[in-house]
């Protein structure tokens, strides 16, 4: 059985994929290795897992101007997430989604972290601000 969750469109894009949720806020510019995606920050619950491929799930993102170039050159390496879904907005990883093209959803009605679980199966529809839990 499916569940839908409701939120604000934020770049649009509709993709499938296997859901990596944290509870904790992502700096993107000193957690993530930009040439294998993987987590660097050593205290991290997902130390050395990779961010390829996968539905990001965090509360939000954290750092500064930087962060949009980083998540811009994690896909431009193939190693950076299908979407991401956050429950706050944080305007430079916004601009990130928005030049890297990855879809994104936030401020859903209910939050993502405690809903969607760690190798759940999600559809993102960014342009409509969905997403489905499958």
């Amino acid at each position: 059985m499916s569940k839908t969750l409701k939120g604000k469109p934020v770049m649009e894009g509709v993709v499938e994929g296997e859901a990596l949720v944290t509870g904790k806020r992502i700096n993107l510019l000193h957690d993530l290795d930009t040439k294998t995606g993987k987590i660097v920050r050593k205290d991290h619950e997902y130390y050395g897992k990779s961010v390829a491929g996968k539905i990001l799930v965090f509360p939000s993102g954290v750092g500064s101007v930087g962060l949009s170039s980083v998540l811009y050159t994690l896909v431009k390496n193939g190693v950076g997430p299908k979407a991401i879904i956050n429950q706050e907005l944080e305007t430079t990883l916004v601009f990130g989604a928005l030049i890297s093209k990855v879809p994104m959803v936030s401020d859903l009605e209910e939050d993502p972290v405690k809903v969607i679980k760690t190798g759940d199966w999600v559809r993102v529809d960014g342009g409509k601000g969905k997403v489905t839990i499958l």
